[in-house]
């Protein structure tokens, strides 16, 4: 534009002298104001070719500039009528077509990324060069526990270690841990980068394993009790069997008192042993779910009526707080009163003596909740309470945990156990609209 305006002023300026000499020729006609006035209209011919010669292509390429300045992709220069100037312009416009089809794949591409990241099953933070939180995907909204991505935006996951449901950041860059929650949930979590103008930028990704876990769990373990237990009975029943045919014999000696009372100790333990792997195979053996409309409610009101009883005698106290709006859930009646009774039957055992159950029901949030005043979960013994066979009881066998989690999978509902703040422990149901 500046050259262009340039060549204006100049030509004015020309046009005026010009003009000025061709009066003057006027009045005094002589040879030198001929040569003069010819010399100027030859100048004028040279500006007016200098102009559609260098000028105009000039101009032209200086709009191609300011398009690429603006980003305008869509717009193409025009031919200026000279053949250099023309290959200029068809290369500009040739570039301009390219850049324009590469920023639209790149659109698009972006585009069906994002769609993808929102619909993918597995979490995705993304953080800034300083290790702060920037974005979120829906998958690890809800893994993360997090409601909107302004409780979290701008912070070091330091800075959330205990507001967040899974902590991430004991994991070393370019490297994948295994994390288990208190909740039986099971995720691969993995720290990786990815160049951000020039510069490594850090990224979470967390996948869910639990269901993948979970069967392999059941698969290993079934097939380990079926085949222990084939042995265990076949085992004992011939050896009570064989003790039961000596000791009938031996009872007509007299002599043979102590005898057979150490054959009577035998067959108790041997029945113990049968009943001990038989409690495991019953875990092996839970029925399908079949549901029906159940009032959660009444079925809690009359389950602590009978455990009322056992309370008593250890002075806990039971109480349980109904939300009367919660609707009729699809349940399995018999198979969730034995999740209850187990649920419970912990609490009373963690107080031992002196202490308080709360059980209370959510109709807005579909949320069932056991509290007591026991001896609280340590952090190292949450991420382990729904492993097959764990327990933290010297005399446990780790089947009540395992029960429940079998049956409130068959519900598909979520499920939460571990010690607040406040000192209680919370085992928590949702019922996911069920």
């Amino acid at each position: 534009m500046k050259l262009k305006g340039y060549f204006y002023i100049l030509t004015v300026l020309l046009l005026a002298i010009f003009g000025l000499v061709f009066y003057e020729s006027l009045q005094v006609l002589s040879w030198k104001t001929g040569v003069v006035t010819a010399l100027m209209i030859a100048t004028l011919v040279y500006l007016i070719l200098f102009y559609q010669k260098v000028v105009h292509p000039m101009q032209s390429i200086s709009n191609g500039m300011d398009l690429l300045r603006e980003q305008d992709f869509s717009s193409r220069l025009r031919s200026v009528g000279q053949h250099e100037a023309d290959k200029v312009v068809a290369i500009f416009n040739k570039m301009m077509e390219q850049l324009k089809n590469e920023r639209l794949r790149l659109r698009e591409q972006n585009q069906f990324l994002d769609l993808l990241i929102k619909a993918s099953p597995m979490g995705l933070v993304v953080l800034d060069f300083d290790h702060k939180i920037t974005e979120l995907n829906p998958a690890a909204f809800k893994i993360m526990g997090v409601n909107h991505l302004d409780e979290v935006k701008g912070k070091q996951l330091s800075e959330l270690k205990e507001t967040l449901q899974i902590d991430l950041t004991d994991i070393p860059m370019h490297e994948t841990r295994t994390i288990s929650l208190h909740d039986g949930t099971v995720y691969k979590c993995t720290l990786e980068s990815f160049i951000d103008r020039g510069f490594p930028r850090p990224f979470y990704l967390i996948e869910s394993l639990t269901d993948e876990v979970r069967r392999a769990e059941k698969k290993a373990y079934e097939r380990v009790i079926r085949m222990i237990a084939h042995e265990v009975n076949n085992t004992t029943a011939g050896i009570t069997s064989t003790l039961d045919t000596v000791q009938e014999e031996l009872k007509i000696l007299p002599e043979t008192t102590d005898m057979r009372e150490a054959m009577q100790v035998c067959i108790d333990r041997s029945f113990s042993m049968s009943e001990f792997i038989t409690n495991f195979a019953d875990v092996v053996k839970i029925p399908k779910a079949m549901l029906s409309p159940v009032n959660l409610n009444e079925q809690i009101k009359s389950l602590t009526r009978f455990m009322e009883v056992m309370c008593l005698k250890r002075n806990i106290k039971l109480t349980f707080t109904p939300d009367e709006a919660l609707p009729l859930l699809q349940l399995d009646a018999s198979l969730f009163e034995q999740v209850l009774l187990n649920i419970i039957k912990n609490s009373v055992e963690s107080i031992e003596q002196d202490g308080e159950i709360s059980i209370t029901t959510n109709a807005q949030n579909l949320t069932l909740e056991i509290a007591d005043t026991g001896k609280g979960i340590s952090k190292e013994i949450e991420s382990k309470l729904f492993n097959p066979f764990f327990s933290s009881k010297p005399m446990g066998q780790g089947l009540g945990l395992l029960f429940i989690r079998e049956v409130l999978v068959q519900h598909d509902c979520r499920y939460s156990l571990r010690t607040y703040d406040d000192g209680l422990t919370r085992f928590v149901v949702m019922f996911e609209g069920r």
